[in-house]
C-alpha cells in the first residue's frame, strides 16, 4: 500500500498541519471540510484557526460528526482503502465508525466481520500534539496506533512512517481511545489539586506559588501551577468521555472536573469582592466608573486558542454582571470574539496605565517580568504572572 492519494476530514487545528506535513513528503492530500471559510481560506493558501470537533452536549459523547463524515466518505471508499480516526472518542467509537461505514457500504467487508481478510482497514490513532507546537510534534512525538486488527494497524504504521519521526506503538483500537483520555485525564487531575490547592491556600493566608516552589523541592513530588480553570478542547473535555461510559467507577476524574470546572466561579468571586473594596475605599467613585482590566482571553499562554477558555468565559461573566468598564488585554488576537464585542480590546501597557482592577489570567510572555501597577491590593493573580 503506497498512499500516494491521502484525503484529510476536517481542517482544523489538527487536521490541517497533517495534511501539511503529509503533502510535504510528496504525498497528494485532498483536505475535505464543512466549513465553507476554512475551505475559502485554506484554497486562498492562508490558515483559519476555528474548526467545530466532537462536542459535548450535559456531558455526553456526541458522535454525529464522527457519523456525518463516515457517511461522506463511504461511497467512495474501494477494496484496499484504510480508514483512520484521528478524533479524542470515546472507547468504543472506532468501532462505531466502521459499523456505519459497513452500513452504508454492504458490497465491502470490514473488520468488524471479516477480521484480516476485510476489504477496508480502520483504525484509531489519536493526535498529542501541544498547542502551538502542532507541526514540530506531529512529526517528533510517538504515535499510538490502534488497529481493529494486525493488519490494519500494520497499514496505519505505514501511513504515519511517511513522517512520523517518533516511535509508532502498536495496540488495540479501544486502548488506543482510552490511552488519549487517560493522558488528559492524568493532567486534568493533577491540574485540580493545584487549582484546589490554591483555593485552600487562599483561605490559610499563604502564598500558593511559594509554597509549590517549595514542595516540589521535594525529589519525589511535582506540584503543577494552579490557574483560573481548564480549558482547549481536550483537557476540559476527554475526562468526561471516560465518566460518561463508567460514572461508578470515574470517581476521582469526575471530581477533578468538577474542582477544575468551578475555579472560574472562584476567580469571578474574587473580583467582585475587589470591586466592593475599591468602592468602599474610593467613595467619590460608582460602579459604572471602574475600570477592570482582565489580561488574557486563551485557554493557555502563548496561543491564540480561545476553545473551551477559562479566561474568556471569565470576561465575559464579568461584562455581563458588573457595570464596571471591562479591558480585554489579549496580544493573540486581532479582534474580541463576537461576543464581547462591546467590550475595550486594549494592549497591555494601556490596560496597566488606566485600569482600576487587574485580573491575570493567562501567563502570556508579554505580560511575565513586566506587569507593575499603582496598587498591588487591586490584582487578582490567578495566573502566577506577577512571580515571573
Amino acid at each position: 500500500m503506497s498512499f500516494n492519494k491521502i484525503s484529510v476530514v476536517g481542517l482544523g487545528y489538527i487536521g490541517l498541519p497533517t495534511a501539511a506535513v503529509f503533502a510535504a513528503r510528496k504525498k497528494q492530500v485532498i483536505g475535505i471540510d464543512v466549513n465553507q471559510h476554512a475551505v475559502d481560506t485554506i484554497n486562498r493558501g492562508e490558515i483559519h484557526i476555528v474548526e467545530p470537533e466532537l462536542d459535548m452536549d450535559d456531558h455526553e459523547p456526541d458522535l454525529s460528526y464522527i457519523e456525518s463524515a463516515s457517511k461522506a466518505i463511504a461511497p467512495v471508499l474501494k477494496k484496499g482503502d484504510l480508514v483512520i480516526l484521528e478524533s479524542t472518542s470515546p472507547v468504543g467509537a472506532t468501532e462505531q465508525m466502521a459499523f456505519w461505514l459497513a452500513q452504508a457500504r454492504p458490497d465491502l467487508s470490514f473488520p468488524q466481520t471479516h477480521g484480516e481478510d476485510s476489504d477496508i482497514r480502520i483504525a484509531h490513532c489519536p493526535e498529542r500534539v501541544l498547542p502551538g507546537h502542532v507541526l514540530r510534534e506531529l512529526v517528533e512525538n510517538d504515535r499510538i496506533i490502534g488497529g481493529m486488527t494486525k493488519k490494519c494497524s500494520d497499514a496505519a504504521v505505514r501511513l504515519y512512517r511517511t513522517f512520523v519521526e517518533g516511535e509508532c506503538i502498536v495496540t488495540n483500537a479501544r486502548t488506543a481511545e482510552m490511552c488519549k483520555l487517560t493522558e488528559n485525564s492524568f493532567r486534568d487531575v493533577n491540574i485540580a489539586f493545584a487549582n484546589e490547592l490554591s483555593i485552600i491556600c487562599d483561605k490559610l493566608d499563604i502564598d500558593v506559588w511559594e509554597l509549590i516552589r517549595l514542595a516540589n523541592h521535594h525529589p519525589r513530588v511535582n506540584i503543577l501551577q494552579p490557574g483560573p480553570g481548564v480549558g482547549g478542547h481536550c483537557i476540559a473535555v476527554d475526562p468526561w468521555f471516560i465518566v460518561s461510559q463508567t460514572p461508578e467507577q470515574a470517581r476521582l476524574i469526575r471530581t477533578a472536573r468538577v474542582v477544575n470546572d468551578s475555579k472560574p466561579e472562584w476567580v469571578i468571586d474574587k473580583v467582585k469582592m475587589a470591586l466592593a473594596n475599591f468602592l468602599i475605599k474610593n467613595p467619590g467613585k460608582s460602579a459604572q466608573q471602574v475600570k477592570i482590566a482582565c489580561y488574557g482571553l486563551a485557554f493557555k499562554a502563548d496561543i491564540d486558542d480561545l476553545r473551551e477558555s477559562p479566561a474568556l468565559s471569565i470576561a465575559e461573566r464579568l461584562g455581563n454582571e458588573l457595570e464596571a468598564t471591562l479591558q480585554l488585554v489579549e496580544p493573540n488576537i486581532e479582534a474580541l470574539p463576537q461576543r464581547l464585542s462591546r467590550h475595550e480590546h486594549v494592549e497591555f501597557d494601556f490596560a496597566q496605565d488606566s485600569a482600576d482592577i487587574h485580573v491575570l489570567l493567562v501567563k502570556h510572555r508579554e505580560f511575565r517580568g513586566t506587569f507593575t501597577v499603582r496598587d498591588a491590593a487591586f490584582v487578582i493573580d490567578a495566573a502566577g504572572v506577577t512571580q515571573g
